[in-house]
């Protein structure tokens, strides 16, 4: 998984997996998904992502029981 935020435009990017993207679908006006051939999913990318509350990501990290 990657991530990559672009400050100048506010768009997150979350790559999932290295697959070929076959479609696109938009959630909404600001979150669209895409998916590989196999119906997996490949990327999210998220308009406004700062002023919607998206990034920064909140990262907790917690030991293994």
């Amino acid at each position: 998984m990657r991530t990559t935020y672009y400050d100048e435009d506010d768009i997150l990017v979350i790559r999932l997996s290295d697959k070929a993207i076959a479609r696109e679908v938009s959630q909404n006006w600001n979150t669209h998904i895409s998916y590989a051939e196999d119906g997996s999913a490949v990327e999210i990318v998220l308009l406004e992502a700062r002023a919607n509350g998206a990034f920064p990501l909140h990262i907790e990290h917690a030991m293994a029981a």
